[in-house]
């Protein structure tokens, strides 16, 4: 019995790591339906997109290498150098808000006033062109993505918890990192938004569009910010994921374990957006654990999805989601 609790207790902090790469993702979604009503489709197609972006630059790749090659009868691969990690990061970032400000040019400014089903519809397309744009431009090939971040089983949480329990914990420090380096994320998102001008802005643009531009608010200069803001949450989420698991494409997929995040702590909560992801991070691995074995086993792939369904039906807002009353 107090192995089984030792156990449990391993996979209950393994859960709750998972949750908050979960919750890396599902900020991009809630930052900007928060600010423009918006459901981003495309957010995980740009965490996709900011990690293939981010090797490319860090090993000299030759950006459209494979079209120039067919075109022009080349044989284009690298420039021949290397960028130091630190500096492709700020490239990337770079490049993701030049994104951010194009999609509001190119597609977001055609759309004011449409229905929200008609941008999300947009954003699916945004996503389609994304994922194929990425594919022509850096290749689909699986790529190792290594920032320097340390990865591996820890010795220290490992010898710390074999002398407490009598069994040491099998934590990999990227979880770790990725555990810190989320919480100054969401900490700084937050300072932002209550502390600065621009975040009382986007606030005021969230509540209300009408009042906000009444009072001299851009809301161009919003959605941009906002966008940029998304695609600076995509790169880090992109890192972390592409660190651990690789560049590919199913990279994208995991924007659709944030639906469930989404659901449980509510579309226009950062809070919401962390606590979801704990939920579900830490509810599908102790589900797995105990009731796995007796039902076959595979239960991360549908858990998440079944106990979101329960929230929408019993509190459809989430839990942090602010309740939409509309009187006719």
């Amino acid at each position: 019995m107090m192995d089984q609790l030792i156990f449990a207790s391993e996979v209950l902090v393994n859960g709750l790591m998972t949750g908050v790469m979960y919750s890396l993702v599902a900020l991009g979604f809630v930052l900007i339906y928060k600010a423009s009503g918006v459901f981003n489709y495309a957010q995980g197609v740009m965490a996709l997109f900011a990690a293939l972006t981010l090797v490319g630059i860090q090993q000299g790749q030759v950006p459209f290498a494979h079209l120039i090659n067919a075109m022009f009868g080349t044989h284009l691969e690298h420039f021949g150098w290397t960028v130091p990690s630190v500096l492709a990061i700020l490239l990337t970032a770079v490049v993701m808000i030049g994104l951010a400000w194009l999609i509001e040019k190119l597609v977001l400014q055609h759309l004011v006033g449409q229905e929200p089903i008609i941008l999300f519809m947009a954003t699916i397309g945004l996503a389609y062109f994304l994922e194929g744009f990425g594919d022509v431009m850096w290749g689909a090939d699986i790529k190792t993505l290594d920032v320097g971040l340390p990865q591996g089983i820890s010795d220290t949480v490992e010898a710390t918890t074999a002398e407490w329990f009598g069994y040491g914990y099998f934590i990999d420090r990227l979880d770790i990192w990725a555990t810190i380096i989320a919480a100054i994320l969401v900490a700084a998102l937050v300072a932002f938004s209550q502390y600065t001008k621009q975040g009382r802005a986007m606030r005021a643009v969230a509540d209300d569009h009408q009042a906000a531009l009444s009072v001299g608010i851009s809301l161009q200069f919003i959605w941009i910010m906002v966008w940029s803001i998304a695609g600076f949450v995509a790169l880090v989420a992109g890192i972390m994921w592409g660190t651990k698991s690789g560049v590919q494409f199913s990279l994208s997929l995991i924007a659709l374990k944030a639906l469930p995040v989404l659901m449980l702590g509510g579309f226009t909560s950062i809070p919401g957006a962390i606590v979801g992801g704990l939920i579900v991070g830490v509810g599908e691995k102790l589900f797995e654990f105990f009731i796995g074995p007796l039902v076959g086993g595979a239960t991360e792939n549908w858990f998440a999805y079944v106990l979101a369904l329960l929230f929408l039906v019993f509190r459809p807002q989430g839990l942090f989601g602010e309740k939409i009353i509309e009187r006719v």
